[in-house]
């Protein structure tokens, strides 16, 4: 893993500690489910392609609570915490939809049908949660209770991605569409295996159930958007190729449990 992801969780270590001298509460929990990414493999907003290009994610959270039995109540102490993640996700990316299924045994649809790649990607980061209907402290002490919530937050990403065909060398044009071979953004093609570090923002939306006194179930959609296009192997020349615009993107769908550490 690169320094700059050490670095940022030494960093939240620290603050971690710091939180603890001044009295503040601390919440420790895992959570796990399906994510899509969103990219260039398939045909975008096809469902049959968000479907079958769906990985599987894991991570672990710690949040700063400040409604903590010492600090004052109001307003923000009530209704928000600060939350750090480290987590992992893996997907393997193939075409699906209409460039696939029309003319299935053209040269185009075939090469589109071998073409496959895998991208893992490591996410360290924070965001700051919001719970507007019901206090902190109100859902703390009412067990069965239910507290929705939004986050926005931004994230470090370290991205693996491999990328090739089942036909053989990627590089070929027997094996591959001229719209991945061409030249794009500093690369000699339009796809590439590679790594890389990069920044991505992050909103949610979730709902938090009080299990017990000290531990609460979640269940979270959230939404990751990367400012690279790399993320999943493929980035054709955005100048010529006038459909591929948007950067990746991914979807994960969380379900986690959440302890709350004595104070």
């Amino acid at each position: 893993m690169p320094k700059h992801l050490f670095i940022t969780l030494f960093a939240l270590l620290g603050i971690s500690t710091a939180v603890s001298a001044q009295g503040l509460a601390q919440e420790i929990g895992i959570y796990a489910g399906p994510v899509t990414l969103q990219s260039d493999f398939g045909e975008r907003n096809n469902f049959d392609n968000n479907i079958r290009n769906t990985g599987f994610g894991i991570g672990i959270m710690h949040f700063i609570n400040f409604s903590a039995n010492n600090n004052r109540e109001n307003y923000f102490t009530e209704h928000f915490k600060v939350r750090s993640d480290l987590s992992y996700s893996k997907t393997t990316l193939k075409h699906h939809g209409q460039w696939v299924e029309h003319k299935p045994n053209g040269i185009f649809a075939t090469q589109l049908r071998n073409m496959h790649a895998s991208s893992s990607i490591v996410n360290l980061g924070a965001q700051i949660e919001f719970s507007p209907f019901m206090k902190i402290h109100d859902f703390e002490n009412t067990v069965g209770s239910f507290s929705p919530y939004g986050a926005l937050g931004i994230q470090a990403s370290y991205y693996s991605t491999k990328i090739g065909s089942r036909l053989g060398d990627i590089t070929l044009p027997a094996n591959t569409p001229g719209k991945y071979l061409t030249p794009s953004d500093g690369r000699a093609h339009g796809f590439s295996t590679e790594t890389g570090v990069v920044l991505s923002a992050t909103a949610s939306v979730g709902v938090h159930y009080k299990l017990t006194k000290m531990s609460d179930l979640m269940f979270e959609t959230r939404f990751q958007m990367y400012n690279s296009d790399w993320i999943d192997g493929l980035n054709p020349n955005k100048d010529i190729y006038k459909e591929n615009k948007s950067n990746d993107w991914q979807v994960w769908f969380n379900f986690g449990y959440i302890y709350y550490l004595e104070y």
